[in-house]
């Protein structure tokens, strides 16, 4: 049986940890803090959803690319699970389970969808922070109003 060290532990909070702050950060439409959940530049990887290929941003694209997108959205919750954590030195990933709720009170019919999916980020350790420095979201499933924004 291998042991973890304190600092193995301490170090795995701290990336989850990381990777919790970048979901509240959307949900909460605290686009400074948002921004500092990231390196810069970033890889964002959607094109599961979208098609394309990754995009290379900065901090303040993603920002404000979320921040026009969810504008006519009323609430946004993200709730992840299932993290799988390792930490390698100033590197780390994280896998997990992602679900996204959006919902807009006014629209026509269903005022909600839900996107279904796993989260791949890996992030850096710059100074006493860590970030992420690639975002991939693999899209199983989308439900509910897929137009969300119009309707």
């Amino acid at each position: 049986m291998s042991s973890t060290s304190l600092s193995d532990l301490l170090a795995r909070q701290a990336v989850e940890d990381a990777v919790v702050r970048l979901f509240v950060a959307t949900d909460e439409r605290d686009w400074p803090t948002l921004e500092d959940c990231f390196t810069n530049p970033l890889v964002l990887d959607m094109t599961s959803m979208v098609g394309g290929d990754p995009a290379e941003m900065t901090p303040q694209q993603v920002a404000q690319a979320w921040a026009a997108g969810f504008e006519p959205l009323d609430h946004v919750h993200h709730q992840i699970g299932n993290l799988r954590t390792e930490v390698d030195g100033d590197n780390a990933t994280v896998k997990c389970y992602g679900v996204a709720f959006h919902h807009r009170s006014s629209a026509a019919g269903l005022k909600t969808r839900v996107f279904v999916g796993t989260y791949d980020l890996s992030l850096t350790h710059q100074g006493d922070t860590w970030r992420v420095d690639r975002l991939v979201f693999h899209l199983s499933f989308i439900d509910g109003n897929l137009n969300l924004e119009t309707s």
